[in-house]
């Protein structure tokens, strides 16, 4: 049971971080659009990472493979082939309806992260499991300024860097 409490208050955490960290602005939605490249080289059919490289948050797609931000600032990417050692995987996303922008409807769609989404992409439940999850959440201004709908989920291992993609890891 304390497990399932930590771990709940991990992804409340998680939730808050991403909505505060680093959108709050003008200046900081231009630095985004501005930050990195458009997109990383992908594979033509798979549509998968090819070629490390630091792309704008909004690049940022499911299935990429990522190394966790230095900063904790969510304003771009360094993504990296799956093959490669990395921290974060984007696993699935939840595009929100059009509307008035509501914190509490995103943070109710970030709860689809650890819900059959996981369960699907890693094959056990969420409380079973011992990966840790966070969304990529729209914020207010990149609601109304960008028509930002997505809410990212993104999977890691708290026990380090992994090679390879955590779907079907049932752990």
């Amino acid at each position: 049971m304390m497990k399932l409490r930590k771990r709940r208050a991990l992804v409340l955490a998680g939730t808050a971080l991403a909505l505060t960290v680093a959108l709050s602005g003008c200046s900081a939605i231009n630095s985004i659009l501005g930050g990195g490249t458009a997109d990383a080289d992908r594979d033509d059919e798979t549509g998968q990472v090819t070629e490390s490289a630091n792309i704008g948050i909004f690049a940022l797609k499911v299935g990429d493979c990522k190394l966790e931000s230095p900063s904790g600032l969510l304003e771009d990417a360094d993504v990296v082939p799956c093959s490669e050692e990395h921290d974060e995987e984007v696993y699935y996303e939840i595009t929100m309806p059009d509307g008035e922008f509501s914190e509490e409807d995103v943070d109710a769609a970030g709860q689809e992260c650890v819900g059959d989404a996981f369960t699907t992409f890693v094959g056990v439940t969420w409380d079973e499991s011992t990966l840790d999850v966070y969304p990529i959440n729209p914020t207010k201004d990149t609601w109304e300024q960008l028509n930002d709908r997505v809410v990212q989920c993104v999977i890691s291992d708290p026990a380090g860097p992994v090679t390879g993609s955590l779907k079907g890891a049932a752990r």
